[in-house]
């Protein structure tokens, strides 16, 4: 291993930047040290924390901090290559960045602000005919995306529409009195609240749960039905 004093003497010197230069760049990573420490550094009396060698390295352009510090990087791909060879290496790099075919996906990074949403105090399969009332929900803020269409949110309650839905999930729901076959929505049923797909048929209607073990539901004329919205993603 390499005598880290010496080494960042070595870089310093190579970008001729002086023991005052390099206290003074540091300041901007806020680590306030004087010049007196860049000496007892480099004479071996000292050496830097962790987060100041990465300051350091940053400021001094060592780019390759193993072998910077320890010796010839293992795992470093141009290792037994002559300047020659990295200098070819490193033109069909070039090459590679301006076909734009081989770029590294990007992040998506979103930015966007907290949203007051209402959220049922009951879960679902608890309900009433008053579900929507204001007093039955409690507003807060919300920093996970949520759906535009939004209106509210619900908490599961039972394993009826696993694997998609689990228990206890919160769901959002758009306001709606009205939905096409296949839909998933939140639905009043006979004194209860019910998470489900809608299925219409020629003669009948169902309200299905996705988990298998769960027989559909039928809804008939003589069953207090009504939509209280939609599954909104």
């Amino acid at each position: 291993m390499k005598k880290i004093g010496e080494t960042i003497a070595h870089f310093r010197r190579q970008k001729k930047l002086s023991q005052i230069d390099v206290a003074d760049m540091l300041k901007a990573y806020k680590i306030n040290i004087t010049n007196g420490a860049v000496s007892s550094w480099e004479k071996g009396n000292s050496i830097p924390g962790g987060e100041t060698l990465m300051a350091l390295c940053e400021i001094l352009e060592i780019s390759d901090i193993y072998t910077a510090f320890i010796g010839e990087n293992p795992l470093d791909p141009f290792r037994n290559l002559n300047d020659q060879g990295k200098k070819k290496a490193y033109e069909y790099i070039a090459l590679l960045e301006q076909s734009g075919e081989y770029e590294k996906p990007k992040a998506n990074i979103l930015d966007f602000e907290p949203r007051i949403m209402k959220v049922s105090l009951i879960p679902t399969s608890a309900g009433t005919g008053n579900y929507l009332d204001d007093e039955n929900f409690t507003e807060m803020e919300v920093y996970d995306p949520v759906p535009p269409k939004a209106d509210f949110g619900v908490y599961l309650d039972g394993d009826s529409m696993e694997p998609r839905f689990k228990n206890e999930q919160l769901v959002w729901i758009e306001k709606t009195d009205a939905l096409e076959s296949g839909e998933i929505g939140l639905f009043f049923y006979d004194g209860k609240t019910f998470f489900k797909k809608l299925l219409n048929k020629a003669t009948s209607t169902f309200l299905v749960s996705l988990n298998p073990k769960y027989k559909p539901i039928p809804v008939t004329d003589l069953n207090n039905f009504k939509i209280f919205g939609r599954y909104a993603y």
